[in-house]
C-alpha cells in the first residue's frame, strides 16, 4: 500500500492498513510478542522510575511553539530587562524550528504559520539577526506572500503595537468595563474558558492604556507595502454572526472616548485587583505562560513597579518556565504538567505490574494528596454551594483545578496502597463529588466550568486565537466515566447520563473527536475504556463501531497515529498520520478494553511498541499528539511517548484493571458520592 498526499494542504497522508473484520481474533498469537512486551514493559517501567523527582512526581517538558519563546523576548524588551544571554539563548532555539521555506510552524510537520512566523522573525530581529541574511530574507518573504502583518492573528499585532509596529487605532476594542459586566450578560469574563478569561482581563487594560515602545527597528519589510500596512478590507455581511460583531466593534472604538475618565480608571482598577487576587502562591497565573505574560504588562502599566512583590514574583515564575538544553538553546514552556504526568505515571506504573504498595508509587500518592485543592476558585461563580475538592494541572494553581485531573488522580490514587487509606478515601470522596457537581447540563463535562458553553465569545473579532470556550469533550467526560465507575457508581443516575451523552456523540464513522488530545485516536481512546469500565458490554454496537474504526485506521507497519490536520480537515486526516507511541497506545488500550486482546491487530500493535522502543526502555516522538486549541495550538507532552505505551503494555499483559470490579471494591472501600 502507497502513501497518497492530501490536496488540502499538500502533505503526505501515511497509509492505512486494509480494513478488517471485527471479529478477526481467530489467528493465534505469533510466537514471541508477549514475550516482547514483558521485556519493553520492564525496560519502560526502569526508564519511569528513574525519572521521579524526589519529592514524588513526574514532569515532563511541555514543547508547543516558538510564539511562547518569541512573546518572552517581546515582553522583556516591554519592561526593559532582556538581557544578551536570554537573548542568546532563545533566539538559538527560534532558528533552530524554522522550516525550509522559511517559515515556523506551530506542530511538528505542521505547515508554516503566518503568525508565529511573524513573532519568531521580530524576535530573531531583537537578537540582531540581519534582514538580510538567508533566513530572515526568506521568513519575510514568506510573511509578505501570506498578506504581511495585516494578515496576522490579532494577538500578533497586539504585541506589534506596544512598539508602534501596527497601530492601536486598527485593533479590535477590548474595553476594561467588561470586568464589571454580571453574569447573566452575555460577554461577561465568565462566559470566557478559564485561560481565556485569566488572558483578557489583564489584556483590557493594555486595550485601554495602548502603550508603545520605541521601537528599536522597522518592520517594512513584513508589508505586502509599507505604505499602506493595513488596506481596508469589506465587512462580513451584516445578516451574519461575524459581520454584526464587526460593527459592534466600531461602535465600541467610537464610544472610546465618550466614556468617563473615572469610570474608565475605576474599571481599569477594578481589572488590576481581580488579576491581584488570582496571582498564586508561585507567582504565576493559573500556571500557565501567556497570561502571567500579559498579566504583567497590565500591572506595570498600571504603575506596578518591577520591584513590587507582585510584580517580582511574576518574573520569577516566568523564569521557571524555561527549559534550558543542551546545545545552550533556550525553550519556553507554555505550561507545566507534573500533576498530569505523575498521575498517569502511577497509572502506567500499576497496570504494569509494579506493586501497589512500591515505596516510589506511595511517595507519588502522598505528593498528590498534599496537592489537592481544597478552597473555591473561579469554578464557584456557577457553583457556588458546591464544595471544593479536586485537583489542578500544575504544581500552583489552585484557582483553576480540572476535572480531567481530578478524575484520573483519583483513578491512581485508588491503584496505590496507602498505609492511610481514610486519607486516600477522604480525598477521592471530596473529587467524586466535586466531579459531579460540576456536571453540565447535558450530562457531560468540559474541563474547568460549567455549561461554559456561550456561543458569543468566539464571535468576537478579537478571539481568532483559538478555542475561548469550554463547552464538554467527549474525552473528559470519559475520564469522569471511567473514575465513576471505579468508585462502584457506574449506576448511578448522573453517571448514566454521563455514559448517554457520550453515545449520543459518536461519529458516524465509529470515532469519537478528542478535544484534549489528537484526536480521533485519543477521543476513541479515551471513551471505550470509560464505557466498558461502565458495564457496556463489548458487543455493544457503539463499541464494534469503534473497534472497527481503529482496525481500519491501523497503519501498515502496525501503530497507529493521526495528524493534528484532523481538526481541520477530518475527511482526509481522521485517524492517518505516521505511526506514534502514544497514539498506539491509545487504540490499543481501546482495543484491549473490547476484548480484542488476542486479534490480530493488537498483536501487531503491541509489537510495534516493542520493536520502536529504545535501549534505555523510552520511545521517540517527535510528533504533537496532545491538544491546547484544536488546530490552533498544539503540544507535545514528551512524557506521553513513555506513561500510555507502558499502561497498554501492562493492560495486555495483566488485563484491565476494571475486569473482576470496581478499584474502590477491590481496596475494600464502599463507594460513596459524598465525602467531607
Amino acid at each position: 500500500m502507497t502513501a497518497t498526499t492530501d490536496g488540502s494542504t499538500g502533505a503526505t497522508i501515511p497509509p492505512r492498513a486494509a480494513a478488517a473484520s471485527d471479529t478477526d481474533s481467530t489467528d493465534p498469537l505469533a510466537a514471541g510478542v508477549p514475550e516482547a512486551a514483558e521485556r519493553a514493559a520492564a525496560r519502560a517501567i526502569e526508564f519511569l522510575l528513574a525519572r521521579q523527582d524526589p519529592e514524588g512526581w513526574w514532569k515532563g517538558d511541555l514543547e508547543t511553539n516558538v510564539t511562547m519563546d518569541a512573546e518572552d523576548l517581546l515582553l522583556r524588551q516591554f519592561l526593559g530587562i532582556l538581557d544578551a544571554a536570554t537573548t542568546r539563548a532563545a533566539a538559538l532555539f527560534i532558528r533552530g524550528e524554522q522550516r525550509e521555506d522559511g517559515a515556523w510552524a506551530t506542530f511538528y510537520g505542521g505547515p508554516g504559520d503566518l503568525s508565529a512566523t511573524v513573532e519568531a522573525y521580530v524576535a530573531l530581529r531583537l537578537a540582531g539577526d540581519a534582514p538580510d541574511a538567508p533566513h530572515m530574507a526568506r521568513a519575510s518573504a514568506w510573511v509578505r506572500e501570506r498578506g504581511g502583518i495585516a494578515s496576522a492573528r490579532v494577538f500578533t499585532r497586539i504585541w506589534l503595537a506596544l512598539f508602534g509596529w501596527w497601530k492601536w487605532e486598527d485593533l479590535p476594542e477590548l474595553p476594561p468595563e467588561l470586568i464589571w459586566f454580571p453574569t447573566w450578560l452575555p460577554l461577561n469574563i465568565y462566559d470566557f474558558g478559564c485561560w481565556a478569561r485569566q488572558t483578557i482581563v489583564p489584556l483590557t487594560i493594555v486595550s485601554a492604556k495602548r502603550p508603545v515602545r520605541p521601537a528599536p527597528f522597522p518592520l517594512d519589510e513584513l508589508h505586502t507595502d509599507p505604505a499602506n500596512p493595513n488596506p481596508p478590507k469589506p465587512l462580513a455581511p451584516l445578516a451574519s454572526w461575524d459581520g454584526a460583531f464587526e460593527r459592534l466593534d466600531r461602535v465600541v472604538h467610537r464610544l472610546r472616548k465618550a466614556v468617563p475618565r473615572r469610570v474608565r480608571r475605576a474599571a481599569m482598577n477594578a481589572a488590576a485587583r481581580w488579576i491581584v487576587e488570582r496571582q498564586e502562591n508561585d507567582g504565576c497565573w493559573g500556571g500557565i505562560q501567556p497570561p502571567a505574560v500579559y498579566s504583567v504588562i497590565a500591572l506595570h502599566l498600571m504603575g506596578y513597579d518591577l520591584r513590587h512583590p507582585v510584580m517580582r514574583a511574576g518574573l520569577e515564575s516566568l523564569d521557571r518556565f524555561a527549559v534550558w538544553r543542551e546545545d545552550g538553546s533556550r525553550m519556553i514552556e507554555a505550561c507545566q504538567s507534573p500533576v498530569w504526568d505523575t498521575c498517569l505515571a502511577v497509572i502506567a506504573l500499576v497496570d504494569a505490574g509494579v506493586p501497589a504498595d512500591h515505596p516510589r508509587l506511595l511517595k507519588a500518592a502522598d505528593w498528590m494528596l498534599a496537592e489537592e485543592i481544597r478552597r473555591p476558585g473561579d469554578w464557584s461563580v456557577k457553583r457556588p454551594e458546591l464544595p471544593p475538592g479536586g485537583w489542578a494541572f500544575e504544581f500552583h494553581n489552585d484557582n483553576y483545578p480540572d476535572i480531567d485531573d481530578t478524575a484520573e488522580v483519583a483513578l491512581a490514587l485508588r491503584r496505590v496502597s496507602h498505609p492511610q487509606p481514610d486519607r486516600v478515601d477522604g480525598a477521592i470522596a471530596r473529587a467524586v463529588r466535586w466531579n459531579f457537581g460540576m456536571q453540565s447540563k447535558n450530562g457531560a463535562w468540559g474541563a474547568f466550568d460549567v455549561d461554559n458553553t456561550s456561543p458569543f465569545p468566539n464571535r468576537l473579532p478579537f478571539c481568532d486565537f483559538g478555542e475561548v470556550i469550554d463547552p464538554p469533550s467527549a474525552d473528559v467526560t470519559a475520564h469522569v466515566v471511567e473514575m465513576m465507575a471505579a468508585e462502584g457508581l457506574a449506576h448511578d443516575p448522573r453517571t448514566r447520563r454521563g455514559i448517554a451523552w457520550l453515545l449520543a456523540e459518536q461519529e458516524a464513522d465509529g470515532s469519537w473527536f478528542g478535544r484534549w488530545g489528537v484526536n480521533y485516536v485519543y477521543g476513541t481512546g479515551s471513551v471505550v475504556p470509560a464505557l466498558t469500565a461502565a458495564g457496556l458490554p463489548v458487543s455493544h454496537p457503539a463499541i464494534r463501531r469503534a473497534v472497527h474504526w481503529l482496525l481500519q485506521a491501523q497503519n501498515d507497519d502496525g501503530g497507529w497515529g493521526e495528524d493534528l490536520r484532523s481538526y481541520k480537515y477530518a475527511r482526509e486526516w481522521s485517524g492517518r498520520g505516521a505511526s506514534t507511541a502514544s497514539q498506539t497506545a491509545w487504540a490499543l488500550m481501546a482495543l484491549l478494553a473490547a476484548g480484542e486482546r488476542d486479534s490480530e491487530a493488537v498483536e501487531r500493535g503491541v509489537r510495534w511498541l516493542a520493536d520502536t522502543q529504545q535501549n534505555d526502555g523510552s520511545w521517540d516522538e517527535p510528533y504533537f499528539t496532545g491538544t491546547g486549541f484544536p488546530w490552533d495550538f498544539s503540544i507535545n507532552y514528551h512524557l506521553y511517548r513513555q506513561v500510555f505505551p507502558l499502561t497498554a503494555l501492562g493492560r495486555y499483559l495483566h488485563g484491565d484493571p476494571f475486569d473482576k470490579a470496581p478499584l474502590a471494591a477491590r481496596r475494600g472501600v464502599r463507594a460513596t458520592a459524598g465525602g467531607s
